[in-house]
């Protein structure tokens, strides 16, 4: 159970992975964005809210209990204020229109039937305010490490006395932005993470996209 997974191998992450890969990507938005009350989904042990730190009001959700205490941890150290909630991405619990800005940092592909990432990206929608921002990152299919493998995926994470394996479901860039509007998004943006050189997109290790929850009629 991916839940329990990483549940298991929290501290090692906490240690592994204490700063922000995207942290180029998330001082940017912090520059855009300016201020608000912005919701890290899937938040792990809490990294990618540095950038926020400043003029954001702070709430995390993660379906991992042991990664929401080194949350608290990380907090602390770098003397930042977060609320934090146990929960599923696939039901928030949080009121519609809830917050400002939203991002989801290696989260989505954790998923593994399509149904579900499409549940969870419109509660996604449904808990951002109308004209709401959201960055979202998940692993590209055609990363070369991974032109033989299939779309879903099993990770391995050694520890000291065994190996465990984390799900990974692998999108396409067409794939990604053809849900994320299925989910009621524009897409802002869709471009490789900020390291890659190449001038194709397509090989990228990552896929980061920016989208805006439109305004409906009744807004």
């Amino acid at each position: 159970m991916t839940r329990e997974i990483f549940n298991q191998i929290a501290s090692g992450w906490y240690n592994f992975r204490h700063r922000s890969i995207f942290r180029t990507e998330l001082e940017a938005l912090a520059r855009r964005w300016q201020q608000g009350k912005l919701l890290n989904v899937g938040c792990a042990h809490g990294p990618d809210f540095l950038p926020f730190r400043k003029s954001f009001e702070l709430y995390g959700v993660d379906f991992s209990g042991n990664m929401l205490q080194l949350a608290q941890k990380y907090s602390r150290k770098y003397k930042f204020n977060v609320k934090l909630a146990e929960a599923d991405v696939r039901n928030l619990p949080f009121a519609d229109d809830a917050f400002d800005r939203a991002i989801a940092v290696a989260t989505y592909h954790h998923l593994q039937e399509k149904e579900e990432r499409l549940r969870a990206l419109r509660e996604l929608w449904r808990v951002l305010k109308p004209d709401g921002e959201a960055f979202i990152t998940v692993w590209n299919r055609w990363q070369p490490r991974f032109w033989l493998k299939t779309k879903n995926i099993l990770v391995p994470w050694r520890s000291r006395d065994k190996t465990l394996y984390r799900y990974y479901y692998l999108f396409s860039y067409y794939e990604l932005e053809k849900l994320v509007r299925k989910a009621g998004f524009e897409v802002v943006s869709s471009s490789p993470e900020s390291k890659y050189r190449f001038p194709l997109k397509t090989f990228s290790r990552n896929i980061c996209v920016l989208v805006r929850k439109m305004p409906t009629e009744e807004s």
